[in-house]
């Protein structure tokens, strides 16, 4: 295979990923009573500790205005609050609570479920590879989620100058 072939591979396969992941998630999320930014927000704030607004924001490709109006909403649900930054006192950060934690749980619980239901229909050779292939995906798909951090990281520094 030469290498024009072998990129050209690659972006088929990238393409079925990037594809089977959209789907997986519209099909698997629960939409009832929360939307997707305020359980990804919720999951990054459990994921990453507690941060600023305007880093929420940027890590989740929304306006401040809007994070702002969601954090609220999360607030006056009880799943959120705001706290002091220990380093700066004059910063307020958003953290996750208890609250916030167990609702997570449930719906990742729920999805769970729902996805073990529909890998429990499949033959068992296409279990085992479909374990095989999640051994492959699993890594690379960290991989582009720390990439993903990292970046919002740099980025979320040189909003509050702090690079």
């Amino acid at each position: 295979m030469d290498h024009a072939q072998g990129k050209g591979d690659a972006r088929q396969t990238a393409r079925a990923l990037a594809d089977t992941a959209s789907a997986v998630i519209r099909v698997v999320t629960d939409r009832r009573g929360m939307s997707f930014t305020a359980a990804a927000t919720l999951a990054r704030l459990e994921r990453e500790g507690p941060a600023r607004l305007t880093a929420l924001a940027t890590a989740e490709g929304v306006t401040q205005p809007s994070m702002t109006q969601l954090v609220q909403r999360l607030e006056r649900q009880g799943l959120v609050l705001r706290i002091a930054d220990e380093v700066d006192g004059r910063v307020t950060l958003v953290a996750v609570t208890d609250a916030g934690r167990e609702v997570l749980a449930a719906r990742r619980q729920a999805r769970d479920d729902r996805l073990a239901a529909l890998v429990a229909t499949l033959p068992d050779a296409d279990r085992q590879a479909l374990r095989e292939a999640m051994e492959i995906v699993a890594p690379l798909v960290r991989r582009m989620v720390a990439d993903d951090t990292q970046s919002a990281a740099v980025t979320a520094r040189e909003d509050t100058g702090s690079v």
